[in-house]
């Protein structure tokens, strides 16, 4: 069972779909397409340490609404800079404040050198609080039971 304080590593999504900062838009939604996913992650092709990150709704309102050509714009172009992460070693707690504090629903997790080992998301977050509450109410309700049981 997962806790507050469980390590973001152990939440964390492993598969993370990677480009590089000169990646067209064009590129990039099909990259997300094919995958199946709603973000990129821009890494440096050396250290594969994170730069940024690309969402598909980035796409949609920084480029292709106000009519830039997604052929010549990049994901290094769009990408919020500096990229914010978590270490895959903090908790939900502080990952939690990260988001909160900078406006993201997605974190590039990092491990011990720096290199890219996930992707959090605020949909992970909640899935594993919804598993914390469901235990709350079960402890709440077996209390009532055994109550009522011992006086009968």
């Amino acid at each position: 069972m997962r806790t507050p304080t469980t390590a973001i590593r152990d939440l964390a999504i492993h598969k993370v779909v990677t480009v590089a900062s000169d990646t067209s838009l064009r590129d990039c939604a099909q990259a997300m397409r094919e995958k199946h996913v709603g973000s990129l992650v821009l890494v440096d092709p050396g250290s594969r340490r994170p730069l940024g990150i690309v969402t598909d709704r980035d796409i949609v309102v920084e480029a292709v609404a106000v009519g830039l050509d997604p052929t010549t714009i990049t994901a290094g172009d769009i990408a919020a800079k500096p990229v914010v992460t978590v270490r895959d070693d903090e908790d939900v707690l502080e990952a939690l404040a990260r988001m909160r504090e900078n406006g993201v629903r997605r974190l590039p997790v990092t491990g011990p050198g720096g290199q890219l080992a996930g992707v959090l998301s605020l949909d992970d977050l909640l899935a594993a609080m919804s598993e914390q509450f469901d235990s709350i109410m079960r402890v709440m309700i077996a209390e009532r039971t055994k109550e009522g049981a011992t006086r009968r």
